[in-house]
């Protein structure tokens, strides 16, 4: 199974190119006998009655960038000439609810020290705009910028996502379902027993490309010719791949060697690292406490859902066994 995924900038500013390279890839996954599935991150400002329809068709899976409410949503989702965008991309979200429903919908908010409102803005997305499932992100920038989150910040964050957490947990107890994908999924990487060498696929399964064909560690570091792996025509520079995962395996990060919660973070995302401390290698120590409070709190809420409906995470079983009966 492949999972090609659009990401930006802006996923739909070329349309046409989105269409060929869906159905080119359909057709090539054909000729290798393989499964192709098929999503999209957009800030839905450029979604129009046929784009909707041909993500429907296609059964794409769509991931919409929106922060909340009018006046958070505007803080920073801005036009050019300054104008918020939330008056025009709500209606369009909701007729891409209402039109795709093959897959959920799910919205990521990326939290800054200005829109830390977690809990409101889950409200105005599942119960007022419809979305399935939310989830949250902390900005990635440097600790300078005003609008980076700072150690209150962190905790004023945890502690929303706690409460958050605390629903998902009385939902999940009944078999309802409760949109907060942060907790989910950190459920299933405790249930399947994840320990990770690397914090994410980086390097590994997932590959970003940017538009001049250059392949580099994720779709955050496209276009740098620093974290270029290789390019589409001439693959990938294995000699570079594995030296990158030789260089950031967890066991070389000091700092990591002792901390309890580094199977589900392995020092963190490498972007982030490199743009606050200026080297992929490093581990984000920014966020240890905020990492570990998460991690504690999804531990809880697994333990009590395992003596008060151990049926619920027996649902990530099912879906292991589901994409292993397609691969």
């Amino acid at each position: 199974m492949a999972h090609l995924t659009f990401f930006g900038g802006e996923t739909l500013l070329n349309f046409p190119v989105l269409q060929d390279t869906i159905a080119y890839a359909r057709r090539r996954a054909a000729e290798e006998g393989k499964e192709i599935d098929f999503s999209l991150t957009t800030n839905a400002t450029l979604l129009r009655p046929d784009i909707i329809e041909f993500l429907a068709e296609n059964q794409v899976g769509v991931t919409i960038s929106i922060d909340g409410p009018r006046e958070l949503q505007n803080r920073f989702r801005v036009f050019h000439n300054g104008a918020g965008s939330y008056d025009v991309v709500a209606p369009k979200i909701k007729e891409l609810l209402r039109r795709h429903r093959s897959r959920p919908i799910g919205a990521r908010v990326t939290l800054t020290s200005d829109t830390l409102d977690i809990t409101r803005i889950y409200r105005h997305l599942t119960e007022e705009m419809g979305f399935w499932e939310v989830g949250f992100a902390p900005v990635t920038t440097s600790p300078q910028q005003q609008y980076a989150i700072g150690e209150h910040g962190f905790d004023r964050m945890l502690d929303q996502f706690r409460r958050l957490a605390g629903e998902f947990l009385d939902h999940a107890a009944v078999n309802k379902h409760h949109g907060f994908s942060n907790v989910k999924d950190t459920l299933e990487e405790i249930h399947k027993g994840v320990s990770k060498a690397y914090p994410c696929g980086a390097g590994l399964g997932l590959l970003g490309v940017s538009t001049d064909g250059d392949v580099a560690l994720c779709h955050r570091f496209a276009g740098s010719d620093a974290h270029k792996l290789g390019t589409v025509y001439d693959g990938l520079d294995r000699h570079a791949q594995y030296g990158f995962l030789e260089q950031h395996h967890v066991a070389d990060k000091t700092d990591c060697r002792t901390c309890w919660a580094r199977p589900l973070c392995a020092g963190g995302c490498y972007h982030e690292a490199h743009v606050r401390y200026g080297e992929t290698s490093r581990p984000n120590l920014h966020y240890c406490e905020w990492i570990r409070g998460w991690t504690d709190t999804c531990l809880r809420i697994y333990g009590e859902l395992s003596e008060r409906n151990p049926s619920f995470l027996e649902r990530f079983d099912r879906d292991e066994a589901k994409a292993d009966a397609v691969l």
